[in-house]
């Protein structure tokens, strides 16, 4: 017996690749950041992405998104690869169009380099993103981290934004 998929399965079938591409690409930053290789890192964002990175700033375009992630790996992590571990979870992600999604991850950030007797996590947060489909791939668009522990410090409310988009 042949199974005919529906025209509604394969809609779906369609959305839940792109979300698991995108998943890949979120997985990819943190990999990537990690192991220290910025430049294969730049080129997970669309070349007019943007940053909201709290006290890291905000940074505009792929070019300066590189150059303030290699300052943060050279004055953070001590451009030792795995000297930080960026734990990403529970990562939402919802098509907005063919194109286009959002999508939220928690960050656990851990730090490898501290004695096993010291707490290892330095940063709890979530980060909020856009994403957009260039040339067959899903790229970060728009990128914003809010701090939520051992500071919190919170871009404007994103959430509200997430939730808007999933209306349009």
């Amino acid at each position: 017996m042949t199974y005919e998929l529906t025209a509604d399965e394969v809609h779906r079938l369609r959305g839940l690749l792109a979300e698991d591409d995108i998943r890949k690409t979120k997985v990819l930053y943190s990999q990537l950041m990690d192991a220290g290789r910025i430049d294969d890192l730049a080129e997970l964002f669309t070349a007019d992405a943007v940053c909201v990175f709290g006290r890291f700033g905000e940074w505009h375009g792929r070019e300066e998104i590189r150059t303030n992630l290699a300052a943060v790996d050279r004055d953070h992590h001590h451009s030792l690869p795995f000297h930080a571990m960026h734990a990403t979870t529970d990562h939402w992600v919802e098509l907005t169009g063919p194109d286009t999604a959002i999508g939220r991850s928690y960050l656990i950030d851990l730090i490898t380099g501290k004695p096993a007797d010291d707490q290892p996590i330095v940063i709890l947060g979530t980060y909020d993103e856009t994403y957009r489909k260039v040339d067959d791939s899903w790229l970060i668009e728009r990128c914003v981290l809010h701090f939520l522990w051992p500071e919190r410090q919170m871009a404007d409310d994103l959430t509200e934004t997430l939730i808007s988009k999933r209306r349009e």
